[in-house]
């Protein structure tokens, strides 16, 4: 594999600090960018250049990408439920961050772009999704995706940039943010759990979904730097394996924490798909794709991670924007 100079947006956060050391470990020479809203201060890898930089700043991140010849864009303030009442905010951060990265990659005349997008442009559609399967967003968050994914296709043809558009979904593992209230079901059990909470469950618990450990997916986002059969692709990256239900989510972690307390039920979220899984074949074909980590070893590596750091008070960083009879009252009142 050639080596590159690299640069990875996010690279504080979860999925973009394992993937900045992994390229750094395979010899590639990584930049990082961050502006530290929803990462840790050390998931930052000491193997690369790192600048703490808000991707909408256009004109650092434009000095930033000079001599960059690949761009992964992690950075995202991926909050599909609070999208609905946090509207700007999660736009400004996913759709405004991303046509800046975009712009200040394509300026310097990088050879290829990997855009992260997400599950949620499929919306509620027949599972499991494909990747030729049209977009059909259904709340802001996704809304945001799936416009930049066509911001970058429309730039990228235009200007001769290659691009490849990676779809994870449901990401666990260590150096996730769990103290976040907004996201990570799974780190909020865990981290609730570890100080004697119940788990909390909006709906019945009976929404299903997947969930993928962080070292398969770097299997797949690894390739994607210079794989040539890969330019032009939209990729899932994720297991379609162990279809589980939030309730079982739940049963797993109370099991691996010794938690007995029983979940307590919330309202349904607005706008929340009930099930969504991913195929995984495309992977399989075009990356060599599979699982290696299963659900129950991932939980329990994330379980690890968070009771060797130490469980943390909820930190409610982000203003939800909209308050009002549909807003779940876990933001409101601060219940989680």
């Amino acid at each position: 594999m050639k080596k590159s100079k690299v640069l990875v947006t996010g690279a504080a956060g979860f999925l973009g600090s394992h993937l900045a050391e992994k390229l750094a470990e395979n010899g590639d020479v990584v930049v990082g960018v961050d502006n530290m809203m929803g990462g840790y201060s050390d998931n930052v890898p000491k193997n690369i250049k790192f600048h703490k930089v808000d991707c909408c700043d256009l004109n650092k991140m434009k000095e930033i990408m000079k001599g960059i010849e690949v761009v992964y864009h992690c950075a995202a303030t991926a909050h599909e439920g609070l999208s609905v009442f946090s509207p700007y905010e999660i736009g400004k951060n996913n759709y405004l961050a991303s046509v800046s990265v975009f712009s200040s990659a394509i300026s310097n005349k990088v050879k290829r772009i990997i855009f992260c997008s997400s599950m949620a442009r499929y919306g509620s559609q027949k599972y499991p999704f494909t990747e030729d399967m049209s977009p059909n967003p259904v709340d802001p968050y996704a809304i945001s995706k799936v416009a930049a994914e066509q911001t970058l296709i429309n730039l990228c043809e235009l200007n001769n940039i290659e691009w490849v558009i990676a779809v994870p979904h449901n990401i666990i593992g260590p150096k996730q943010k769990y103290d976040d209230p907004f996201r990570n079901v799974v780190s909020i059990m865990l981290n609730r759990m570890l100080q004697n909470k119940a788990p909390i469950i909006y709906g019945d618990g009976m929404q299903k979904r997947c969930f993928s450990y962080i070292d398969d997916c770097l299997s797949c986002l690894i390739p994607m730097k210079d794989q040539k059969n890969l330019n032009k692709q939209v990729i899932n990256i994720g297991p379609d394996e162990e279809f589980v239900t939030i309730n079982k989510v739940a049963e797993i972690c109370s099991n691996i924490t010794g938690s007995n307390l029983k979940p307590i039920y919330k309202p349904d979220r607005p706008k929340e798909v009930k099930h969504a899984s991913c195929s995984a074949d495309k992977a399989r074909k075009l990356l060599n794709y599979k699982t290696t980590v299963d659900l129950n070893t991932g939980i329990t590596r994330t379980f690890e991670y968070i009771k060797a750091r130490g469980p943390k008070p909820f930190d409610y960083y982000i203003n939800v924007e909209i308050l009002n009879e549909l807003t779940p009252s876990t933001w409101i009142k601060k219940e989680i």
